[in-house]
């Protein structure tokens, strides 16, 4: 293998990377398990909902046209209809029901009445007196308006948020058919690193597998924990080959061009195609991209802000394809920059800034702290600007797009 002679532009790289992952095969799930995920094959309503006309209201229900003579109105109450109870009778002639919000509504009637629009009748009897007129349909919630037996109620690929879940719920439903959650392997290089309950004794903790483990999970992902391995091909070897059966591979760090990355020989030997290394953006310029089989490797910098941005820009991304999403670029937003960014062409920069509404536009400040091994600035981030590749520079007020953090929250 030779490396490519030019950096790949971000979008042309995170195309490469959707172009080789697919939904993963379904299965069926609880659906509280499916949340996140997408649907694998259409769902077909099986129950029409609401199953009858209802009162959208507390008030009465009428016939609209009996109220075309001068107001007020007086009807006599036939009866009332609780929620959760059905009229007993059609209503006659000069008669209406006074209804409960959701309550199906009596055969005759039409129309419902707020009760703020009524008064009790004076006199004898159960009577209530209409002080405004109504057509036909005010206040009711049609038969069928959610869902009608028979029809496709959400289509293949429709993500599974809480409304969605709430659907299938109300069908009766206790499981869908969606794609298996991609499984996820992580592994950490470098002499340099301990664990979080090691004495560092001149090493760093390494935070880059315990948040990308989150991050994955964040996305709908299973992660699993490889380890930190050491700066010895060997080591690296031995530490990827435990990743077989994953359905992607992420390496923090090693991929770049010192003396001891081994982790692109290291994915070499173990026969995995390299696709592409080095990206045109900063931060996360040393992402290098692989396959073998149905594996995908993807070998992130080690640098912990870096390793989280090119997350965002290139994982996320492929988690969502696996997981049955149609939209799976990175969201984006309009905003507004607030002052001004200056720096050479060729390399897009994607700034971590802090986002806040103001007069109705998105304003995005610059944090003052954009060195990729700093978490910090990442920790206060709400967005990502885009700095596109080809500009110098952009200036205070200059539209601009944001990426929305899914770290955050």
């Amino acid at each position: 293998m030779t490396d490519a002679p030019a950096l790949l532009p971000v979008e042309d790289a995170r195309a490469r990377v959707l172009e080789r992952v697919d939904p993963l095969s379904p299965e069926w799930v609880p659906l509280d398990d499916a949340l996140g995920r997408a649907l694998a094959e259409d769902v077909v309503a099986r129950r029409t909902l609401p199953p009858w006309d209802n009162s959208a209201m507390d008030g009465y229900a009428v016939r609209a046209a009996d109220l075309t003579r001068p107001l007020p109105v007086r009807l006599s109450v036939g009866e009332t209809v609780y929620a959760g109870h059905v009229p007993t009778r059609p209503l006659q002639d000069g008669e209406c029901a006074r209804i409960m919000t959701g309550a199906p509504l009596p055969p005759g009637t039409d129309a419902v009445v707020m009760r703020e629009k009524t008064r009790a009748a004076e006199g004898p009897g159960d009577a209530v007196d209409i002080l405004e007129a109504v057509a036909v349909g005010t206040f009711v919630r049609p038969r069928g308006e959610e869902a009608r037996a028979g029809e496709v109620l959400l289509p293949r690929g429709t993500p599974l948020g809480i409304p969605e879940l709430g659907l299938l719920w109300a069908q009766g439903l206790g499981a869908a058919r969606v794609p298996r959650r991609p499984r996820v392997a992580i592994l950490s290089t470098g002499d340099e690193l301990c664990r979080p309950d090691e004495p560092p004794e001149g090493r760093i903790v390494d935070t880059n597998a315990p948040a990308l483990a989150l991050a994955v999970r964040r996305a709908g992902g299973v992660a699993s924990l490889l380890g930190i391995a050491r700066d010895t091909r060997a080591d690296v070897e031995a530490a990827l080959a435990r990743a077989e059966g994953f359905d992607v591979v992420l390496t923090s760090a090693g991929v770049s061009v010192g003396e001891r990355d081994f982790v692109k020989d290291a994915l070499e030997a173990l026969g995995v195609q390299r696709h592409f290394w080095r990206v045109a953006i900063k931060p996360g310029k040393p992402l290098l991209v692989g396959t073998r089989g149905a594996t995908l490797f993807l070998g992130l910098p080690g640098n912990p802000t870096s390793s989280l941005v090119t997350f965002e820009l290139f994982v996320r991304p492929a988690l969502r394809r696996m997981l049955g999403h149609v939209q799976v670029e990175p969201p984006r937003v309009p905003g507004r920059l607030e002052g001004a960014l200056s720096k050479p062409p060729g390399l897009a920069h994607f700034i971590r800034v802090s986002a806040a509404w103001r007069e109705g536009e998105l304003w995005a400040h610059p944090l003052a702290t954009q060195t990729s091994g700093v978490l910090r600035s990442a920790a206060l981030a709400t967005h990502l600007l885009h700095f596109p590749q080809a500009a110098n520079s952009l200036a205070h007020g200059a539209h601009v797009e944001l990426l929305p953090l899914s770290w955050v929250g």
